[in-house]
């Protein structure tokens, strides 16, 4: 079958976002399924006329009755356009999490983003989600309101850790304590300046950190976590790497001691994942579907915005080298379970398969 995929911005953005649209994308070919890639301008959800006009016309050129799997960073911003295929089109959203759940709106502009996509979504075949949080949030009664059998699960891969480099991680800490590793694309939803305040409590302890994650989605995010560092006095402490290609940011893996990620919300927490697949113990939140996608033996999770319990579980594994060693233990095993990327693929082609027949 043909497939068209819609999507925002640039596809090589190195957000866990579109990495699982990329790996979606390049997959899908060996499960039968052979895609176009369309892509919209830059800057959805915050769509002005333009930005409208351009998703309109990319869906009229579309032949009739095409499935059009439509990311939801776009998707839940144009319920108009959306009404407007949704008889021609067989169109499949695509939603990581929702779009009001992004931190750092006000209500207003909270109430309009879930209006606007509870009134896209409406017009979906089908809504692929990324985690069971996600699906759940979707279908709540008052809330977005999609019925339960329109949405379809398929959680992100995880590329497989070569056995030796798994087995050598190793919580060795070094002259500077444990090397911890955050990475997330410097935006207010994911908590670094929590994270700074946090570690600023533990300054008697040996630690250093290290963020890799884009510091150019959100320049003024990123000049307050930079500004943080030097108010906080971690400028020796703290190092921000910038957006990392696929082998430097192996390499970070590699070398870390244990990863930590004070997120407020995540649809389903690839970054996690990846730490798992690493062997990696884990300090992060309770957020989303992270509960879900880090087990308890493998990480300390916390409630989100809660400096004080983030401080007291970084102490705790800082302090102690045995806990690191069995969350690490854990975290290895939690990896080993996760579905890797041609499966995932193959699941994400039985849902198009699907609306494709019907």
């Amino acid at each position: 079958m043909n497939l068209h995929f819609v999507v925002s911005g640039d596809p090589a953005a190195r957000t866990g976002g579109y990495l699982y649209d990329r790996r979606i994308v390049d997959g899908l070919p060996a499960c039968g399924v052979s895609v176009r890639l369309h892509t919209l301008p830059d800057g959805f959800p915050d769509a002005d006329a333009a930005m409208l006009h351009a998703a309109d016309a990319l869906l009229r050129g579309l032949p009739d009755a095409a499935v059009v799997v439509v990311d939801g960073l776009a998707f839940g911003a144009m319920p108009q356009v959306a009404r407007a295929h949704a008889r021609r089109l067989k169109l499949v959203a695509l939603v990581h999490h929702p779009l009001s759940f992004e931190s750092g709106l006000d209500a207003a502009r909270a109430r309009q983003l879930a209006d606007s996509e509870r009134e896209a979504l409406a017009c979906a075949r089908r809504v692929v989600v990324t985690s069971a949080a996600t699906a759940a949030a979707l279908a709540e009664p008052g809330g977005f309101e999609v019925p339960a059998d329109r949405i379809a699960l398929v959680e992100p891969g995880t590329d497989r850790v070569p056995p030796a480099a798994a087995a050598a991680r190793v919580c060795r800490g070094s002259g500077h304590g444990p090397q911890l590793l955050c990475v997330a694309t410097l935006t207010p939803r994911k908590g670094h300046l929590v994270l700074l305040e946090a570690l600023a409590r533990l300054r008697a302890r040996r630690w250093t950190l290290r963020c890799a994650g884009s510091t150019a989605r959100d320049p003024l995010c990123a000049r307050a976590v930079a500004a943080c560092i030097e108010s906080l006095g971690l400028a020796q402490r703290v190092t921000l790497l910038g957006e990392l290609d696929r082998d430097a940011l192996a390499l970070e893996f590699s070398r870390a001691d244990a990863f930590v990620l004070a997120t407020r919300y995540e649809g389903y927490g690839m970054a996690f994942a990846e730490a798992l697949a690493w062997g990696l113990p884990i300090v992060g939140t309770a957020a989303g579907a992270v509960a879900h996608t880090v087990p308890a033996g493998a990480g300390l999770l916390v409630p989100p915005d809660d400096i004080d319990a983030l401080a007291a579980a970084l102490a705790r594994l800082i302090d102690d080298p045995a806990l690191r060693k069995r969350l690490a233990q854990g975290a290895r095993a939690a990896g080993e379970r996760l579905a890797d990327w041609p499966a995932s693929c193959r699941r994400f082609a039985r849902v198009v398969a699907e609306v494709a027949g019907r």
